[in-house]
C-alpha cells in the first residue's frame, strides 16, 4: 500500500485508515501525480520538536514536518510527521472536529510532497484553498 501509517512516541490509531489512504491517493491523482510511498508518522510533541530542531534548526512547536525523497518528475515518496497533541490543540482552538483537523494536516503534508509551499502569504492562501477543496472530497 503506497500510504502507510506509523506511531512514534505515543499510541494512536487513525480513524478509517483505508478510507483516508484512498482519499490521499485521489488528491495526488487529481494533481496529476502518482505515489511511490508516503509514510504518515503520528508522533508526540517532543518527538516532532526534536526533528524540527535537528533538521530544520527551528525551536518552535509545529503540527507537521514533511520530508520529500523523490524528484519532481518521479512518483511521490516522502514522510509526513504529524504531532497528535498539536492537532488536538488546533482542533480545540479552531473549534473543529479532531478528525477534520487531522485530515487538513494530512492533506497539507501531501500538498508539500506535491511541491506546494507555504512560505509566503500568497503561497499559504493557495495551499489553504487546495486544503479546503480536497477536504470537501473526503
Amino acid at each position: 500500500m503506497p500510504v502507510r501509517y506509523f506511531c512514534e512516541g505515543l499510541k494512536f490509531q487513525v480513524f478509517q485508515p483505508r478510507k483516508k489512504s484512498k482519499w490521499l491517493k485521489s488528491v495526488v491523482f487529481k494533481e496529476g501525480q502518482s505515489i511511490s510511498l508516503i509514510n504518515v508518522i503520528f508522533c508526540s510533541d517532543s518527538y516532532l520538536a526534536k526533528l524540527n530542531h535537528r533538521y530544520l534548526r527551528h525551536k518552535s512547536l509545529t503540527d507537521i514536518i514533511t520530508f520529500q525523497y523523490s524528484n519532481p518528475e518521479e512518483a511521490i515518496e516522502g514522510d509526513i510527521f504529524i504531532s497528535i497533541p498539536r492537532v488536538k490543540e488546533n482542533a480545540r482552538k479552531f473549534k473543529v472536529d479532531f478528525d477534520i483537523e487531522l485530515s487538513r494536516v494530512m492533506v497539507h503534508g501531501v500538498l508539500h510532497l506535491l511541491g506546494y509551499s507555504d512560505k509566503s502569504s500568497s503561497d499559504k492562501a493557495k495551499m489553504r484553498l487546495k486544503e479546503d477543496t480536497y477536504l470537501s472530497l473526503r
